[in-house]
């Protein structure tokens, strides 16, 4: 004769199992998705740098000024393009220690801020440029900025250390 109780937590297990098996997935998937997010956040931005960095390797200064979001004289009248052939070499360059080593210049660093993306850009041994992409309409510049402004301090720390699993894909 068995009892109304005999059968009591019978399939309790299980059901723990199943529990802990579906959290445990949603926070795997939490953090992958979220890392991914984190390393593919500026990889628009980072694409622009990388054509201006192709073209100018090439030489085809006329595509990386364009690249630069000078595609009409009015737009850069405060940067003419032998202003531009000055920074990033080419035929009036003005000083030769400033002229991109080909074999150096790379995107090497890169940092999402309010409206732009701050990124660095390896030009020589000796000449780092940090340049800013505005998201909005991914025209380039100079940063105004040597780093992002109004950064928390917890922000900093995750570019710090999460930030150089990104450097692999700058390259």
């Amino acid at each position: 004769m068995s009892s109304y109780l005999n059968s009591y937590g019978a399939g309790e297990d299980e059901r723990n199992r199943l529990v802990k098996r579906i959290v445990v997935s949603l926070l795997v998937l939490a953090s992958v998705s979220s890392l991914s997010w984190y390393l593919l956040k500026n990889h628009h931005q980072e694409g622009v740098v990388k054509s201006f960095i192709a073209a100018v390797k090439a030489g085809d200064y006329q595509g990386a000024y364009r690249i630069w979001g000078c595609t009409t004289p009015k737009a850069c009248s405060g940067y003419d393009f032998k202003k531009f052939l000055g920074d990033w070499g080419g035929p009036g360059a003005s000083k030769p220690e400033d002229t991109p080593d080909f074999s150096v210049l790379a995107l090497t660093d890169s940092q999402s801020c309010n409206n732009g993306v701050l990124l660095t850009i390896e030009v020589n041994k000796t000449r780092t440029e940090k340049l800013w992409v505005d998201k909005s309409g991914d025209a380039m510049s100079f940063s105004p900025y040597p780093i992002c402004p109004h950064k928390s301090p917890w922000s900093i720390m995750l570019h710090r250390t999460v930030g150089r699993l990104r450097k692999p894909l700058l390259h």
